[in-house]
Order: structure tokens, then C-alpha cells, then sequence
């Protein structure tokens, strides 16, 4: 079992940037693939982006395709996203989760998740 904790949460203005932190508990962090989503009220949970265990290969959603980076540091079993040019459709809570089997753009595919941390973009 792996346990995640983000931060890096906060209020921030249409325009500008943040950057999320997950950790992750345990030994095994580079086997790997992790992912993240995002949670407005009342809308599903939907996919924002994924990231490979040891390669770093990633993947966006086309949403923040290209305003949102993804990365990763394995020897301190750390990810992270790069927030920038953000938007107030951007706001929700987010949260990082293992990947356990299955496409990358289901929640349903991942098993350990955060308890997330909430971002709120003001226009």
C-alpha cells in the first residue's frame, strides 16, 4: 500500500501559476505510473495527466495540454504539477493516484489516491 499526500493548494489569479506536490510513502515509488485528476463540485473526477515510473513519459489531458507539466523525482518519491497560465475552469480539488491497471484516463484504474488539495483560480 502506498500513501500520497498533496500540497501546494491555494487561491491564485486567472493568469498565474502553481505547483502541486504529491509524496508518496514507501519504498517502490519508480515501479510506479502516477496520475492526476481533478474534481470541481458537481462534475466528475477527470483526468489532467499521467506520468511513467522510470521513463517520465507523460501524458495530458487537452484541456491544460501545454499549460500543465508534469514531473516526477524518484529519489525523493515525489510528483509534481506545474500549473501555469491558469484558468478559473481550472478550479477543483486535485489529487494523485498510483496506477494499478488499465487506461491511464479512468479514475478507475488507479488504486492509492490523496486526499487532495484544493485549487481555486479567481477571475
Amino acid at each position: 500500500q502506498v500513501q500520497l499526500v498533496e500540497s501546494g493548494g491555494g487561491l491564485v489569479q486567472a493568469g498565474g501559476s502553481l505547483r502541486l506536490s504529491c509524496a508518496a510513502s514507501g519504498r517502490t515509488f519508480s515501479r510506479y505510473s502516477m496520475g492526476w485528476f481533478r474534481q470541481a463540485p458537481e462534475k466528475v473526477r477527470e483526468f489532467v495527466g499521467a506520468i511513467t515510473g522510470r521513463t517520465g513519459s507523460t501524458a495530458y489531458a487537452d484541456s491544460v495540454k501545454g499549460r500543465f507539466t508534469i514531473s516526477r523525482d524518484n529519489t525523493k518519491n515525489t510528483m509534481y504539477l506545474q500549473m501555469n497560465t491558469l484558468k478559473s475552469e481550472d478550479t477543483a480539488v486535485y489529487y494523485c493516484a498510483t496506477h494499478s491497471s488499465g487506461s491511464i484516463y479512468y479514475p478507475n484504474s488507479y488504486d492509492n489516491w490523496g486526499q487532495g488539495t484544493q485549487v481555486t483560480v479567481s477571475s
